[in-house]
């Protein structure tokens, strides 16, 4: 039986309660990935996001994860007239 939390992605409500920055095992559960997969992706520089190499660790913007994921951060509608930048 699988434990909740262990390969399960995060919910909308979760992702968008995420502090600015989340480590990479965070990272990689939003975008469906494991965590072997997700290092290595980093490692090479090909993570879907943007990753911070900070002393031995890797962090992700939170911001930067919500937009792969085609989520919108709460409080950041567009004003009227403007479409969102491509």
């Amino acid at each position: 039986m699988r434990q909740p939390g262990h390969g399960d992605g995060l919910t909308r409500a979760e992702l968008l309660s995420l502090p600015v920055t989340v480590d990479i095992t965070t990272a990689a559960r939003a975008l469906g990935l494991g965590r072997s997969t997700a290092y290595e992706l980093a490692r090479r520089k090909a993570f879907p996001c943007r990753v911070l190499h900070i002393g031995s660790t890797y962090r992700v913007p939170t911001a930067d994860l919500l937009r792969v994921l085609g989520i919108e951060p709460a409080g950041a509608e567009q004003p009227p007239g403007q479409t969102p930048a491509a």
